[in-house]
C-alpha cells in the first residue's frame, strides 16, 4: 500500500512515517502540510490510503476529503485528530472517510487501524475484480478452459456463518438461503449477473418469491444492525469492516439517520453487490 500523509505538525508526519516504514505496513509516497499541498500532490500519486489531520489552517481535514473524494477511486481516507466531539467525528465519516485516530498518536492503534483498512481495501478490490471476472464468464473466449469452477473453491459455508454471525443475522428464516445462494454463485462465478435473484430463488424454491423475500429481509436486518452498531461505535470494527463492502456506506449512513429520526426514508440494500461481496468472503476466509 502506498501511503500519503497530511499534517501541519512536522513531528506526526515523521512519527506516521517511522511506523508504516518500521512496521512494514507500505510505502510512503509523500506528505504535505496544508490540504491544498495534499490536494494537488494527490493527482499525481495517487495513494493507496491518504492520512489527514482534521484540524489544519486553510483547510480543515473534512473539506480536503469531501475535495479529495471524486479525484482517487479507490483510495481509502484515515483522519487524525485530538477532537472527540462525536459530531465532528460523524462528519468525518459522512465525508467519506474509513476510519478516525485518536492523537496522541499511539502506534499500536495506528498499525491496527492501518492493517483494517488495507484489509477492507483489499476486499473492495477482490470484489471488484470477482464483478469483472463474472462478466468475463458471461463472454468466454475462445479456447478458454471453462471446466465447473467447483472444485477451485473448498467449502464455504463456515466462512459464510462467521460473517453472517457478526452481522447478527445467523438466526434470520433467510439466512438459510442466503447460504444455499452464495455457495452455489460461488461454484459458477457467472450466474449472478446472467441470472435474476429469482431465477435463482427458482432453483432451490417452489415458491421462489417467498425465497427471494427472505433473502431480502435478511440482508436489509444486517443494514439495520450495522446502523445501531454505528450509531454507539462508528470505530466498531465489524461496523468498519461491512458498512462499505457487504453494504453502501450511504445506505447504512441513511439507515443510521432515519433511526435517529433526521430521515424519512430508510437505507436500502442492492442485493446483487450483497451477494456477490459474500462470495468474495466465502472464497477469501
Amino acid at each position: 500500500m502506498n501511503f500519503y500523509l497530511i499534517d501541519d505538525d512536522p513531528n506526526i508526519l515523521n512519527i506516521l512515517k517511522l511506523i508504516i516504514t518500521n512496521r512494514r505496513l507500505g510505502i510512503v509516497c509523500g506528505t504535505g502540510s496544508t490540504g491544498i499541498e495534499g490536494l494537488e500532490d494527490i493527482r499525481v500519486l495517487k495513494p493507496d490510503i491518504v492520512i489527514v489531520d482534521l484540524l489544519m489552517p486553510e483547510m480543515d481535514g473534512i473539506s480536503f476529503v469531501e475535495k479529495a473524494r471524486p479525484l482517487l477511486d479507490g483510495t481509502a481516507f484515515i483522519m487524525l485528530s485530538q477532537v472527540s466531539s462525536k459530531d465532528m467525528i460523524s462528519s468525518a465519516y459522512e465525508a467519506g472517510i474509513e476510519f478516525f485516530i485518536q492523537k496522541p498518536i499511539n502506534s499500536v492503534e495506528v498499525e491496527t487501524v492501518i492493517q483494517k483498512v488495507s484489509s477492507s481495501l483489499t476486499m473492495q478490490r477482490t470484489l471488484h475484480k470477482m464483478q469483472n471476472i463474472f462478466m468475463e464468464d458471461l463472454h468466454p473466449q475462445p479456447g478458454r478452459n471453462t471446466e465447473d469452477p467447483a472444485s477451485a473453491f473448498p467449502e464455504t459455508s463456515s466462512a459464510l456463518t462467521a460473517v453472517l454471525q457478526r452481522l447478527g443475522i445467523i438466526g434470520d428464516i433467510g439466512c438459510k438461503d442466503i447460504i444455499t445462494i452464495v455457495e452455489y454463485l460461488t461454484s459458477r462465478p457467472g450466474q449472478m449477473n446472467e441470472a435474476t435473484l429469482n431465477e435463482l430463488c427458482s432453483k432451490f424454491s417452489d415458491s421462489p418469491k417467498s425465497m427471494e423475500q427472505r433473502i431480502r429481509r435478511t440482508a436489509n436486518a444486517g443494514l439495520v444492525n450495522l446502523a445501531h452498531l454505528g450509531l454507539e461505535d462508528y470505530g466498531n470494527e465489524i461496523f468498519i469492516e461491512y458498512a462499505n463492502t457487504l453494504y453502501n456506506f450511504e445506505q447504512v449512513r441513511r439507515e443510521m439517520d432515519y433511526i435517529r429520526g433526521r430521515s424519512e426514508k430508510h437505507g436500502n440494500v442492492k442485493i446483487r453487490n450483497f451477494l456477490n461481496a459474500l462470495v468474495v468472503y466465502s472464497m477469501n476466509n
